[in-house]
């Protein structure tokens, strides 16, 4: 699993995986039902795009968003 700390790392990972599957922006829009423009958005790092799109848009690409506990420091 790829390490995403960041909303431009998640925006990158999203677009890397729409672009793998040959899909537009719009395309991806179209699939969740927002604008293209949000896409574009989310594709940039800007962190105020709503959670819910995120992970719509993760959904629709394949792709799992997880938590997972930070190893302890030392170990």
């Amino acid at each position: 699993m790829r390490e995403t700390n960041s909303p431009s790392a998640l925006g990158s990972a999203i677009r890397r995986r729409r672009r793998e599957l040959k899909l537009t922006q719009d395309d991806l829009a179209l699939s969740i039902g927002v604008n293209r423009r949000v896409i574009g958005q989310l594709e940039g790092g800007k962190e105020t795009v709503q959670l819910e799109i995120v992970l719509n848009a993760a959904r629709a690409l394949g792709l799992n968003v997880g938590v997972e506990t930070r190893g302890e420091a030392g170990s």
